[in-house]
């Protein structure tokens, strides 16, 4: 894939929409050191954005501030039109369930099988002992679970022990099991990090296209200059805590982008 997942006509018309994120004024610091500085952007419904910067640029701190799993200084975040700042435990727990994250780690249970990681994903809208196994879950949700396993190429695999898939395979469960979710949002911490460089791609690949699919909004955090070129449809570029560029990815070109993974 050579051009990002949409054309620039759909992203301007998705623009047109609203913003289900925008960030203003965020900021973090650990230990006395800033790491973001007031923050200031907007993702908007259906464009899959890209956020890039070089190690420590602050890009997995922001990605976590979003959603509280690090509490931000201060700032406020508006996604999916709440106030996620300012929502106690028990309702920031409910909201989360609608956000779908895929992360570095793929956070599966490894002596358990593919099916019913993805089962798990369930755990977002109902609970219960019939949400751990797939041997005892309702028929609806296991014939759901497949349903997404068959989405990312595995329903093959759905009865098959975590641990004893390659890491791309086990990658395309953890996006399995959090399509099951059937969130509104999806947030991407560099999905493809753990893996070898075919893997990755076919990774990214599957996570933009089901994204395009579902009309889901898409934030990922790249470290792969191709891959931000390949699969976004708009950049938001991070240096030293700060946003240094919000722009479409049609207008930008790897000459440009080249120093954001380099310095």
């Amino acid at each position: 894939m050579n051009a990002p997942v949409r054309d620039i006509i759909q992203s301007e018309g998705s623009a047109q929409a609203g913003p289900v994120l925008s960030v203003s004024g965020l900021a973090k610091a650990f230990g006395g050191t800033p790491v973001l500085h007031g923050l200031d952007f907007a993702v908007h419904a259906g464009v899959a954005t890209a956020l890039i910067g070089a190690n420590g640029s602050g890009k997995s701190t922001a990605m976590k501030c979003l959603i509280r799993l690090v509490e931000p200084d201060a700032g406020r975040v508006e996604m999916l039109g709440r106030d996620v700042t300012t929502l106690a435990p028990r309702a920031l727990r409910a909201f989360r369930s609608q956000v779908g994250m895929v992360w570095q780690k793929h956070n599966l249970v490894p002596r358990l099988s593919a099916l019913t990681n993805v089962v798990h994903g369930v755990q977002a809208r109902r609970a219960g002992p019939r949400t751990w196994f797939q041997s005892i879950a309702p028929q609806a949700v296991r014939d759901e679970a497949l349903t997404c396993l068959d989405r990312v190429g595995l329903a093959d695999k759905a009865l098959q022990r975590v641990d004893s898939l390659s890491g791309g395979q086990q990658q395309r469960v953890a996006i399995a099991r959090m399509l099951m979710q059937r969130p509104a949002l999806i947030l991407a911490d560099e999905p493809d990090a753990s893996l070898d460089p075919q893997s990755g791609e076919e990774v990214m690949r599957l996570l933009a296209n089901l994204a395009r699919q579902d009309g889901l909004t898409l934030l990922f955090i790249s470290h792969r200059m191709e891959h931000t070129l390949a699969f976004s449809d708009h950049i938001l570029g991070l240096q030293k805590g700060r946003i240094v560029m919000d722009q479409a990815t049609a207008q930008s070109d790897a000459t440009r982008l080249r120093r954001f993974f380099e310095e």
